[in-house]
């Protein structure tokens, strides 16, 4: 026992002294690499491009100057764009709202909101949320949608009908962008022209342009959010700015809003403007079928004047000039005039039936 106590306690001071061996090693080995990453390292400082040095100061103190980053700045817009919808809604609204919220770093997301609900609850989501403006989408019908555009919680707002709606998958263009970066705005002269139009350019600069030094945003300007008027219609492109010519390309999403009406307040209130050229769907609808309808009625009518012609067409072939020509005239008998009442005719039988009847009488009477 003594002899095994020995060696264990020599295979302990052995494996201290190996490691305390070790250590000393890696502590040479990391002032080597200190010393050597101290003769390399430089100074970096921040001056801007007005700023000037000397060569020589810049050798001697071991100074890099790099310039500032272009996102040096405080954020002081601070608009917020909820992007919610009721429920409802088909899968091409869902990809809508999704690419809207790509192309807008500054958009919040939330649940979607039960149709039994008022629009006035939107104002009390979008102060929980703390935002200021809102996009909303409401779908009726599951055919039918509508986007509100709003200003949280005083507004104004404005009601739209979305058409034409193509998605950045459906799309399939060749354009790109950086994602995040903020976009350039840009509207049809028509804005300028009439009121209700440039309180809309006002409404659409405050919820579609990316805050300065937004921290979700990046400092690059390479696409374009377009909206131009045509047909009492506003329609929104979104393209690239190619840098070798600025060119523009189509990145998507499309579509095309059909004002309905804008309100003084967030999505209620009294209306500022109401647009005449505004067809609702159910009437649309109902004139195509109506349109239809008519087709239908047009086509009938057509059949039955076919219809008549063919029987007028018919009935003057069928009659021949050539059959009367055998035809014989029947001998005209003279008419004559009986005065006295016609004698009345009885059968034979009932006579002979009268007879037999008497004759058994007679027997039976024994006559």
């Amino acid at each position: 026992m003594t002899y095994v106590r020995k060696m264990a306690a020599r295979g302990g001071k052995r494996a201290a002294d190996t490691s305390a061996e070790n250590s000393a090693k890696r502590v040479k080995i990391n002032r080597r690499k200190r010393s050597q990453t101290q003769k390399n390292t430089k100074r970096v400082t921040f001056i801007a491009e007005n700023e000037q040095q000397n060569e020589k100061s810049k050798e001697q103190t071991n100074i890099i100057t790099v310039p500032p980053p272009v996102s040096m700045g405080k954020w002081t817009n601070k608009e917020r764009v909820l992007v919610f919808s009721s429920r409802g809604i088909n899968f091409r609204t869902r990809h809508l709202m999704q690419d809207l919220k790509t192309i807008m770093p500054h958009s919040k997301a939330d649940t979607k909101m039960d149709r039994k609900d008022k629009l006035f609850v939107v104002n009390e989501v979008c102060e929980i949320k703390n935002c200021n403006k809102c996009i909303f989408f409401e779908a009726k019908k599951k055919q039918d949608l509508y986007m509100w555009i709003s200003n949280v919680p005083n507004g104004p707002s404005a009601k739209f009908l979305v058409q034409n709606v193509h998605t950045l998958a459906e799309l399939k263009m060749t354009g790109n962008c950086l994602k995040g970066s903020r976009p350039l705005l840009s509207f049809d002269p028509k804005f300028d022209q009439e009121p209700h139009y440039g309180l809309l350019k006002e409404l659409f600069t405050q919820v579609f342009s990316t805050p300065q030094y937004h921290p979700r945003s990046q400092p690059f300007v390479d696409h374009v959010f377009t909206f131009t008027i045509a047909d009492n219609r506003i329609w929104f492109r979104n393209y690239q700015i190619i840098e070798e010519d600025a060119s523009l390309v189509e990145i998507g999403p499309r579509f095309v809003l059909n004002l309905i009406k804008i309100f003084q307040g967030s999505f209620g209130g009294p209306t500022l403007y109401e647009n005449p050229h505004f067809q609702s769907p159910n009437m649309h609808r109902r004139m195509i079928r109506l349109a239809m309808a008519a087709k239908q009625k047009e086509r009938q009518m057509v059949k039955e004047i076919k219809k008549d012609k063919r029987k007028a067409g018919q009935e003057v072939m069928s009659q021949d000039v050539t059959d009367d020509v055998f035809v014989t005239p029947a001998e005209q008998k003279p008419v004559q005039i009986e005065v006295d009442a016609p004698k009345s005719q009885i059968n034979k039988k009932k006579l002979k039936l009268a007879a037999l009847k008497k004759k058994k009488l007679m027997k039976r009477k024994g006559l």
